[in-house]
């Protein structure tokens, strides 16, 4: 455990002093493939460095921020775009200072814009009312913990029982996770930041589970670095009205892309394409629709208490299918269990240690 930590430590320290020089480049470097090819030493070094952890918890979140949230916002802020480029047009110099531009850069974190009177952004349609309260939180942590300790006694629980409780564990612990990275950001910067996650089991449709509920930061990251730029690409062909469809697809087969890289980081086993297929065959289901809305012009809709089931029962029967297979193929459940025992037994540790000094001083001061 303090080997990991060390490796966590030079981790991150290499990240901050990238990101400062990220930052320096972006003041005197303009925007375009200059700038560009100055931050491709960095985008190269954040794919490298989560290999240096082995632990799923550590190295999954770090690949998460930096090789593939970080690295997308670096090369929107290349070309002047994206949350580290708020500057004009007049200006390629960003108007964000380093002590934001650190916290955004590496983080799940976006500064929340201005709404519109009907509480929406126009790029990121999320309700404005998207941060969860304490309790939420707490409960959501409860239950998670109480999911840990169902754990033991998974000899006698059905192995389709065991993947359902699998899919709830991830949810609770990414939205908790997030969470937390979002209050520390909060706490540091005094701004307002955009939520998370938005109750994805109240999903609606695909369109709604991706665009508005799950993983929010990835959505909103994916947007302006693969959708627009397609969807500009596909209106003079298509029209503007069929050129979300192409977009959408190109958006899933980037997400299947970063999702096996992810995987790797995780198990540093030969990828076997089960996790492309799963967002290939959502974004094909994506197509299809939102076809089937812009056919009928939205004249006919399920009601709530039947697409929200249909939508959620899709997500989960395809991800036993698909997904959870790769998981439990890297070990991930085993490793975490693991790493949950040794960060237990590690902080039992240290609170010995911490009690036996303690103890020593007072005998010492207590010795005439």
């Amino acid at each position: 455990m303090e080997g990991e930590l060390y490796n966590l430590f030079k981790v991150w320290f290499s990240v901050f002093a990238s990101l400062f020089y990220c930052f320096a480049i972006g003041r005197t470097v303009p925007k375009g493939t200059a700038r560009f090819f100055c931050f491709l030493p960095i985008l190269c070094l954040f794919l490298l460095l989560p290999l240096n952890l082995s632990s799923i918890h550590f190295g999954g979140i770090t690949a998460f921020f930096i090789a593939w949230l970080a690295n997308f916002k670096l090369a929107l802020h290349a070309f002047g775009k994206g949350p580290l480029s708020s500057s004009s047009s007049s200006d390629d110099s960003p108007s964000i200072s380093f002590s934001c531009f650190l916290p955004v850069a590496c983080f799940p974190i976006k500064i929340q814009q201005k709404f519109h009177p009907n509480g929406q952004d126009k790029q990121n349609p999320v309700p404005k009312k998207g941060h969860k309260s304490i309790p939420n939180y707490a409960v959501k942590g409860l239950l998670l913990a109480m999911l840990v300790r169902v754990y033991d006694y998974r000899e006698f629980i059905h192995p389709k029982v065991i993947l359902l409780l699998y899919c709830l564990h991830i949810y609770f612990f990414l939205e908790l996770i997030l969470a937390t990275v979002a209050a520390m950001a909060r706490a540091l910067l005094g701004v307002e930041l955009e939520p998370q996650f938005n109750e994805p089991y109240l999903s609606t449709s695909l369109q709604d589970f991706w665009g508005r509920r799950w993983n929010l930061m990835v959505s909103r990251i994916l947007r302006p670095t693969v959708y627009e730029p397609l969807l500009e690409t596909s209106a003079p062909i298509i029209g503007r009205r069929w050129a979300p469809l192409p977009a959408i697809l190109g958006t899933f087969v980037v997400s299947a892309v970063m999702h096996e890289l992810m995987f790797y980081y995780l198990g540093r086993v030969k990828p076997t394409w089960e996790i492309t297929w799963f967002f290939l065959l959502h974004g094909v289901c994506l197509v299809a629709e939102v076809a089937l809305k812009k056919a009928v012009a939205r004249r006919w809709c399920l009601p709530r208490f039947i697409s929200t089931p249909l939508t959620v029962g899709f997500v989960l029967v395809t991800g036993f299918w698909l997904f959870f297979p790769q998981l439990l193929r890297c070990r991930a459940d085993v490793r975490a269990f693991e790493e949950y025992s040794a960060i237990s037994a590690f902080l039992k540790n240290a609170g010995r240690a911490s009690m036996f000094r303690s103890f020593n001083t007072s005998s010492n001061w207590s010795t005439p």
